[in-house]
């Protein structure tokens, strides 16, 4: 039996958390959310108080226990909002990362950080991409020297989403560092970062061409002190716990793409029913109707491959005990379906966007155009956040051939 609907409950909280979108956070907020390059705390503290933050956490430990298809929805709605894509940032950086450090952690952890955090009074986030590189996590350069107690932890993190809002929240970040190079991939183990420890350096702000209400940065660690207390998982898993995350991420980063799309397009239409040209709107001409069908049924396409991915993600995760890792062979297949989201969602969003302003003409290259916000947002996802374009085709290759056909050598 194969069944498309989404649950009464699905479509409630679909429904109400849109309504309250629409008056809590119309284009003209987000505008000025842009333009200050600042999300307010009062927003903040509403979708805390809706329980999207951190939502997919057990509610023991702060979260509402969402299952990722209503988390899947809730990236979806905020994409739609929020086309500049800066809150679905905030959102899906806790719901997924988030996600990974409760399962793995100590009380300790989330005492001091994830219920906070599900709150509104903390930011939890993902610290892993460095100076040489994103992508390729076992070239990562980071440390970790065992001591009485803990680990010693060097290195740098760059282009990190979150660091300012975490600066000012409190909270800190997922990360991840060699403890043995020799063992490769296998020798990596992942940590809980307090972004106030002891020899933790914010060192700058990029001033990103989009997303720029919530800001990226990095940092440096040097002889930093990480108890075994906010040692994540099991010594050695560093690798897989990272590429967990980024499923999970990426699920949501796809969802919200195709929710800043979809409202780019009713922007489109709506535009083009207006607007005249040799006293006719433009809606009758074929040009831009045929663009809008392929539009209209690639991001179907997608959306449908995403909800797929989402319900894959609920299987995965259905029998799975906290603290140990989820059954690899279903994690495999929904790695494959997830990248094959993210390869898809930001590109489509981005070819969106730019032919939707398109037929707003001039208007639509001037920032009273809602859709530059969007362009600008939809295209840090297209350029590599949370895994680059080629690296998700690796992964559905290494996964359609075997490993023995796409490693390295």
């Amino acid at each position: 039996m194969v069944d498309f609907s989404f649950t009464e409950e699905q479509e409630l909280f679909r429904s109400s958390l849109r309504e309250w979108l629409e008056k809590n956070l119309p284009l003209e907020k987000v505008r000025e959310n842009d333009e200050k390059e600042r999300l307010p705390r009062e927003l903040i503290k509403g979708i805390a108080d809706l329980g999207l933050l951190c939502m997919t956490l057990p509610e023991e430990h702060g979260g509402v226990g969402a299952d990722w298809v209503t988390t899947t929805i809730a990236a979806e709605e905020l994409g739609y909002a929020d086309i500049s894509i800066a809150l679905p940032v905030f959102f899906l950086v806790e719901a997924s990362w988030g996600y990974v450090v409760d399962r793995y952690c100590t009380e300790r952890v989330r005492d001091e950080c994830l219920r906070k955090a599900a709150r509104g009074d903390a930011f939890i986030g993902i610290g892993v991409t460095e100076p040489g590189g994103g992508s390729d996590v076992a070239g990562f350069q980071t440390t970790l020297k065992r001591t009485e107690g803990g680990w010693i932890v060097n290195g740098e993190k760059t282009y990190i989403s979150g660091t300012e809002e975490c600066k000012e929240l409190g909270g800190g970040f997922f990360c991840v560092g060699y403890h043995d190079r020799s063992q490769l991939h296998r020798g990596m183990t992942a940590f809980y970062l307090p972004l106030d420890a002891e020899g933790v350096e914010v060192t700058k702000r990029y001033d990103d061409m989009g997303r720029m209400a919530i800001s990226t940065g990095g940092f440096k660690m040097t002889d930093v002190f990480i108890p075994d207390e906010y040692q994540l998982g099991e010594t050695g898993w560093g690798f897989y716990l990272t590429m967990e995350g980024f499923d999970a991420a990426r699920l949501l980063v796809s969802a919200s793409c195709v929710g800043a799309a979809q409202r780019a397009i009713e922007l489109g239409v709506e535009y083009i029913k207006e607007r005249k040209a040799f006293e006719q709107p433009l809606a009758r001409f074929q040009g831009i109707q045929f663009e809008l069908a392929d539009m209209v049924a690639e991001l179907e396409a997608v959306r449908s491959l995403i909800y797929r991915a989402a319900w894959m993600m609920n299987k995965k995760y259905e029998k799975a005990e906290p603290g140990k890792m989820p059954d690899r062979r279903l994690s495999l297949e929904c790695c494959k379906y997830i990248s094959m989201c993210k390869l898809m969602a930001p590109r489509l969003a981005y070819d969106i966007f730019t032919k939707v302003m398109l037929w707003f003409g001039a208007y639509g290259y001037t920032k009273e155009c809602p859709l530059e916000m969007g362009l600008r947002g939809v295209m840090s996802y297209y350029i590599g956040a949370e895994g680059a374009t080629n690296i998700q085709r690796v992964i559905i290759a290494r996964e359609t051939l075997g490993r023995e056909y796409t490693r390295a050598r």
